[in-house]
């Protein structure tokens, strides 16, 4: 059985009032136990409607979601195992610091678990080490006093804390500078990989999520309208451009190159890729 189970599902916000919105529209999707999933879509596709149907922040219209055998309905309404078991990182989460140490902020999800005190300690800790914040360096630190990208860190670290089984992040690199999104993208990528978690990651960039995601839902008008591995998904470039997306821009070269004639992999998306496959062509080219 699959982890997540989403059947036809459907969200219409403010319904029978006149400025109805249906959000979602009999959405079908299934989510394997330690994917790592890009789900992309422009502004109002869905997206963001979708994962927050996940931890029942919203609730659907009509349909259901199955979470690790739990049911979440229009009526449901004990949803404190399924938040236990999705952990919900929102855009510039940092903005929802609160506590005087990074450490008392970490360990607000814990505490409120009723576990002891070795127990929260010890998932702090770990949750710090996942998102690579040294403990003694940090853990009396303020986080109002810390760089943006560290910022996020701890706001991510807070959720890992809770020991999710699904880690759902939206735009996690949302106004970071290069170094600091790549060092994030690289903590995600190192959760996934030392883990047993699914994760989900929103992103409107088509480079990081050729670069990382194992899977790819694209989301159009409330509909899951593409499902795929990257390379397939990037493959049906008129398609994507139709709904306002794009491809990655290597992958976008790689395309304008081959109408030009020139014995490459069009279909490479990621820069490593196409340095291959541009390499192997410059040497052909020379032994020719």
């Amino acid at each position: 059985m699959s982890l997540i189970e989403i059947k036809n599902l459907k969200h219409v916000y403010s319904e029978g009032l006149p400025f109805e919105k249906i959000a979602l529209n009999n959405v079908n999707l299934k989510i394997e136990e330690n994917e790592f999933i890009g789900l992309i879509g422009h502004t109002g596709s869905g997206k963001s409607t979708l994962i927050q149907h996940l931890n029942g922040l919203l609730k659907p219209s009509s349909g259901e979601i199955i979470v690790d055998n739990i049911k979440i309905e229009k009526d449901t309404k004990d949803l404190t195992e399924l938040r236990r078991k999705i952990g919900l990182v929102f855009q510039y989460p940092e903005y929802q610091l609160f506590e005087e140490t990074v450490e008392k902020d970490i360990a607000f999800g814990p505490n409120n678990l009723s576990l002891d005190d070795a127990e929260v300690s010890t998932r702090v800790r770990n949750a710090m080490e996942s998102v690579g914040l040294d403990y003694e360096r940090y853990k009396d630190a303020s986080p109002f006093e810390l760089s943006g990208g560290l910022k996020r860190r701890v706001a991510i670290a807070g959720v890992l804390a809770m020991n999710p089984k699904v880690l759902i992040l939206d735009e996690p690199t949302a106004g970071l500078d290069p170094r600091g999104r790549d060092e994030i993208l690289g903590e995600i990528v190192n959760i996934h990989k030392n883990s047993n978690m699914t994760v989900v990651l929103v992103s409107h960039s088509m480079e990081d999520i050729a670069n990382i995601a194992q899977r790819i839902i694209v989301m159009d008008s409330g509909n899951a309208v593409l499902d795929g591995a990257p390379r397939e998904i990037f493959k049906q470039e008129d398609k994507l451009k139709s709904i306002g997306l794009g491809i990655p821009q290597v992958t976008s070269l790689m395309h304008e190159l081959k109408k030009r004639g020139l014995d490459i992999n069009e279909n490479a998306i990621t820069i490593e890729e196409a340095k291959i496959s541009l390499e192997k062509y410059l040497r052909g080219k020379k032994n020719a």
